[in-house]
């Protein structure tokens, strides 16, 4: 399992504990590891959401879209 993974993992754990600023954090990290993965973008912009930061959430989702527009997970 690689870093990214291992990070999206425990930030996942995190949202389903209702820890958002917690899970935010390790979106953060993975990001810093990959920028061009889309998923890595969602998962920041759903955190962001969830704190109700909703325009940085979009902003999120919108950097999704531009690395795969197609992308079918963006929210």
């Amino acid at each position: 399992m690689d870093d990214i993974e291992v990070l999206v993992k425990k930030g996942q754990s995190l949202m389903n504990e209702m820890k958002f600023d917690d899970a935010l954090g390790f979106f953060e990290q993975a990001l810093l590891l990959n920028q061009n993965d889309p998923d890595l973008w969602n998962h920041k912009g759903v955190a962001l959401r969830s704190l109700g930061r909703y325009e940085e959430s979009m902003d999120c989702f919108n950097k999704s879209l531009e690395i795969e527009p197609r992308d079918k997970n963006a929210s």
